[in-house]
């Protein structure tokens, strides 16, 4: 093979794979922000069409989503959004919230300086992504903090069940962030801050009953926000 076919396969490689990159940011931030709705189809010829890209890269973007958790690949070989199952929402809040405390205890017991200054740089990002009404990155960098706590408090079996509940909950956080309009109140922010500083000060029971408030009022204002919005489209008539 000579030097300019290299080359260009080379090129065509770089540029499927910043297709493939551009394909995945986008649809991953339209599912999170749940401008694809939950259980919707996805027609890989159609994007094909809208990025002006053949469908091997959206397939490998595709393919990516699917490993996120966020698409889903029926027996038929069709692709949909992967859907929310509401009726086990209870048992996920069950999960999340003892998630939220055992992790949170262990790294206030288990954390090192270089891991609470890692989690220091979360929080401070995910309060410039409020600021700034970025969702898609509230929700990213909100997973990314809880997941570093988690992984401070040295127990990996917690940690990767965490990252799990984490991963699946994203879309959730959609609901809880349109709660407020996309505003977050600072009381809530607050609470982030409340969290890291306990855990810095090695206060394991005080970064239990933070831990604790922050995913209950979590629950309660997504459970609030989903029961809102069902009565509201219940009472808009067909």
């Amino acid at each position: 093979m000579g030097k300019a076919t290299t080359k260009q396969t080379e090129s065509a490689k770089r540029k499927r794979g910043s297709g493939v990159a551009t394909a995945y940011d986008i649809l991953k931030r339209e599912i999170l922000e749940l401008r694809l709705a939950p259980g919707s189809p996805i027609d890989e010829m159609k994007l094909s069409e809208r990025f002006g890209m053949s469908r091997t890269p959206i397939r490998e973007a595709l393919v990516k989503l699917a490993s996120d958790g966020l698409v889903v690949t029926l027996t038929n070989r069709s692709t949909i959004v992967a859907p929310i199952d509401f009726l086990d929402l209870p048992q996920f809040f069950d999960a999340l919230t003892l998630m939220y405390r055992v992790t949170t205890r262990l790294a206030a017991a288990n954390r090192t300086e270089a891991e609470v200054t890692l989690i220091r740089e979360l929080e401070k990002g995910y309060a410039d992504a409020v600021q700034a009404k970025d969702v898609a990155a509230m929700i990213e960098l909100n997973r990314d903090f809880h997941s570093m706590i988690a992984r401070a408090g040295k127990n990996h079996y917690y940690a990767d069940l965490f990252d799990r509940l984490l991963d699946e909950g994203r879309r959730l956080l959609r609901f809880y962030y349109s709660s407020f309009n996309d505003q977050l109140p600072r009381i809530y922010l607050d609470e982030h801050e409340e969290i890291v500083a306990s855990i810095a000060a090695g206060d394991v029971a005080a970064a239990d009953r933070i831990a604790r408030q922050h995913a209950d009022q979590i629950v309660r204002q997504i459970q609030a926000y989903i029961t809102a919005d069902r009565r509201m489209n219940a009472a808009i008539p067909l």
